[in-house]
């Protein structure tokens, strides 16, 4: 029995060809790949700068450094993510909060934000960078989210790994039009792969500067960025506490390529998320709502169980779809029930939207390579676990 995945890379002969290409070169580590992927990348989203990274954390890591986020900060995000939206201010030491979801889209929710953000300005407690998180391929509420963050001098960081290809009132993601800065992620389940990688993008050149810095231990070979005067070619200095976060060429020359192929990967992602919708209309479930402002790059497609009109537990309709091939997943787990969040004293019930939509959520397959063919055999075989 052939396993479907919810969600893989799919690679053709051009991807290997690319990666050969870039083994038979000179330059396997830090070479004009990069360049030329970041530049491809920056161009598509229309942003000035892109600085490639090992993955969509360190993109994560670099651009809480770059805002100069440090302890006695605090970062707001969505508990409907990856722990590596919030572990990114835990990394630099920083206090972690986070904004209930929307019921529809799953997204940050702008009424709870204001709201949350009224009742911190009246503490003195505002936090100084916000994480909204574009789940699933769908952008957040961005012009209404950067309005708040301005009235309240707060930085906005993207967390965009979802949504490479989507779009929000007719702008790329990535466009950086409302933010400060954004991320994407290129593991093999996202919608472009690098095997592993992920890339910050900006349109705030001191921003990319500090970026550069951060993803190669803070050290610099530019005599413009050091203390003194260089000693010679051969010279460079460490002026920040940086990591090695570098992709290497043969990453970037994949990525490359790749985002050769970015829109027909959208566009199949799309029609498949059309079919979903047809094919699913008579089960007990919510199909995902997608909001007017919003095209969605649809990383995942996920339904949420009517469980008052199942017969069987949320737990026991994963089970029985594994079994039967069709892997499905859950995504996610609130963050803020983590034990270590809740050891930092969040608890069950702090954001009733999210434990509410996590507690019947179930991601199909999604990718695309995945055929019409198996998207049959995925809703069948959900239709006889359901009914």
């Amino acid at each position: 029995m052939k396993v479907i995945p919810y969600g893989r890379q799919l690679i053709d002969e051009d991807d290997i060809a690319a990666v050969v290409a870039a083994l038979r070169s000179d330059w396997i580590t830090q070479g004009p790949a990069i360049e030329r992927f970041e530049r491809k990348v920056a161009d598509y989203c229309g942003v000035k700068y892109a600085v490639a990274v090992a993955n969509g954390t360190a993109a994560l890591h670099i651009a809480a450094a770059a805002l100069d986020l440090k302890p006695g900060d605090l970062l707001w995000t969505s508990p409907n993510t990856f722990v590596a939206s919030a572990n990114c201010a835990r990394y630099r030491g920083a206090d972690v909060d986070f904004v209930d979801i929307d019921p529809r889209t799953y997204n940050m929710s702008v009424a709870r934000l204001e709201e949350k953000l009224a009742a911190a300005a009246k503490a003195g407690r505002l936090p100084k960078v916000i994480v909204p998180v574009h789940f699933a391929g769908q952008s957040c509420e961005m012009e209404a989210i950067a309005a708040l963050a301005k009235r309240h001098g707060i930085f906005v960081l993207e967390d965009a790994a979802h949504a490479i290809g989507a779009s929000y009132r007719g702008r790329p993601v990535g466009s950086c039009a409302h933010s400060d800065l954004a991320i994407f992620s290129f593991h093999p389940v996202k919608i472009i792969t690098t095997a592993e990688g992920g890339m910050v993008v900006t349109n705030r050149a001191d921003l990319h500067e500090r970026l550069l810095l951060f993803r190669s231990h803070g050290i610099t070979r530019d005599p413009k960025l050091m203390e003194g005067e260089s000693h010679g070619p051969w010279y460079y200095q460490q002026t920040e506490l940086g990591w090695n976060y570098r992709l290497t060429d043969l990453q970037a020359a994949l990525g490359e390529s790749q985002m050769n192929k970015l829109d027909a990967f959208v566009a199949r992602r799309r029609a498949l998320a059309r079919r979903y919708d047809e094919l699913l209309r008579d089960l007990p479930l919510v199909t995902p709502w997608q909001h007017p402002d919003t095209a969605n790059a649809w990383h995942l497609y996920v339904i949420r169980l009517r469980l008052d009109r199942l017969k069987k537990t949320r737990r026991q309709v994963v089970e029985e779809l594994r079994a039967a091939g069709i892997g499905v997943q859950i995504h996610y787990i609130p963050v803020h029930t983590q034990p270590y969040y809740r050891r930092l004293g969040f608890k069950a019930g702090d954001f009733p939207e999210a434990e509410k939509y996590y507690a019947e959520t179930v991601s199909l397959p999604m990718f695309a390579g995945l055929t019409d063919g198996e998207q049959e055999r995925v809703v069948g075989t959900l239709k006889s676990v359901l009914t």
